[in-house]
């Protein structure tokens, strides 16, 4: 069972609901395109997550073969399950702090200088596959491998619940055991005091053990301290990896181009080339990254998001008729979605054409999808003329780019 796929309208009711509550209260919590541009990466996320549960499935169900024990299903044997993941998991999340490889891969999420449950799903494409370096030995001791890849998406699904503001400070009795929207407000703050801090999934207790525990004591500001200042999720994913592979292939010693990978974050190589300076602050003020979208965009990118996500349940969801390859297909498209509709945001001349490129691209497909009796012609035919509606419109906004004239706030909170 793909939890991602089961849980994902109960997920987007709850974003939905944060963000109706914040519109309600008028915080300013969300920020229209910091939203598109994270709810754009977690539908590429999803569908990768379906390439790296088939790729570690023959080496968790080897390692199970040859398990040292033999762990009967049960209340305990998944209590257990459930406690060692939460503990490999602070493990994993502290690499992905403290290395250069790890953070690579765990950036993207950091990414965004805003935290709401959007936020939440905001997550990298590599990121994944790494984790179960830290998770297989459970499947060596004994676990289920059906179980383990299951219990890690459903602990990774509890996690989505601390990415807010809305909720205050708890009890201390909740505050002392459990990762609370308050900690994990410190995990995402790029204040000085706080890096590094509150690696903890579920429980907070080992941090408090391991010495990586900070109290929420001021405010918070939000994202990384090198923001990669655009809305392009291929940028966003691989941003460290492209510095970290630069430094590598110029490291003026063999050795260094191999250990830059695995030593603490932000370690160079002797002589490496400076980086580009990026500013989060100024004059004591916050800096947030801001672009000027494409005029009248933004109900187009709700709708197109919207839509999305039903496409993206096609990959995800086992039980859809799509083959191997149709999946890779209609992945590769998403990705190419998320990716003009950052283009859209910036005003980004290959934005248009991109997006009428993946929409005629999508169309064409569901054309084969209805043909080959893959899906049924009353779903298909309707999508394909919302499709083409959509050409229409992108098509009408690329005419109105002149009209998109630098701004002090064109993004603006929902």
């Amino acid at each position: 069972m793909n939890v991602y796929a089961v849980v994902t309208p109960f997920v987007l009711l709850l974003v939905l609901a944060e963000i109706a509550w914040c519109v309600f209260k008028k915080n300013g919590y969300y920020e229209f395109q910091d939203s598109i541009a994270s709810l754009g990466t977690a539908i590429i996320n999803q569908c990768v997550n379906v390439l790296v549960a088939f790729l570690w499935w023959p080496v968790l169900t080897w390692l199970h073969a040859h398990a040292l024990f033999a762990v009967p299903a049960g209340p305990l044997a998944t209590l257990g399950l459930f406690l060692g993941v939460d503990f490999l998991f602070y493990w994993f999340h502290r690499f992905g702090h403290r290395t250069n490889i790890g953070w690579a891969a765990h950036m993207p999420h950091h990414s965004t200088e805003e935290l709401n449950y959007a936020v939440a799903l905001r997550a990298s494409v590599t990121q994944r596959f790494f984790s179960f370096f830290f998770y297989w030995p459970l499947a060596l001791l004994g676990f289920d491998p059906a179980a383990l890849v299951a219990m890690v998406a459903f602990h990774l699904v509890l996690q989505l619940i601390p990415h807010t503001r809305v909720v205050p400070k708890l009890p201390r009795f909740i505050e002392s055991w459990m990762n609370t929207p308050s900690h994990h407000r410190v995990h995402h703050a790029r204040n000085e005091r706080y890096l590094d801090k509150n690696y903890g999934g579920f429980l907070i207790i080992w941090d408090k053990l391991f010495g990586t525990f900070e109290p929420e004591t001021e405010a918070c500001s939000y994202g990384v301290t090198a923001p990669p200042n655009t809305w392009d999720p291929t940028f966003i994913n691989l941003q460290v990896w492209r510095q970290v592979t630069r430094d590598a292939l110029h490291a003026p010693r063999f050795v260094d181009a191999l250990r830059v990978w695995f030593m603490p974050t932000g370690w160079r190589p002797t002589g490496a080339e400076p980086l580009p300076k990026t500013e989060w602050k100024r004059d004591g003020k916050e800096l947030k990254f801001q672009s000027t979208p494409l005029p009248r965009s933004k109900p187009y990118l709700v709708a197109q998001v919207a839509l999305a996500f039903p496409v993206m349940l096609l990959v995800t969801r086992h039980d859809t008729p799509l083959s191997t390859l149709d999946k890779v297909l209609v992945s590769l498209l998403l990705w190419a979605a998320a990716t003009a509709w950052g283009g859209l945001l910036e005003s980004k001349r290959w934005a248009v054409p991109l997006e009428v490129a993946r929409l005629l691209g999508l169309a064409a497909l569901g054309a084969l999808f209805a043909a080959r009796g893959t899906l049924p012609l009353t779903v298909l035919a309707p999508a394909v003329l919302l499709l083409l509606l959509s050409v229409a419109f992108v098509l009408l906004l690329g005419n109105r780019r002149d009209e998109a004239t630098p701004q002090p706030d064109a993004g603006g909170a929902i």
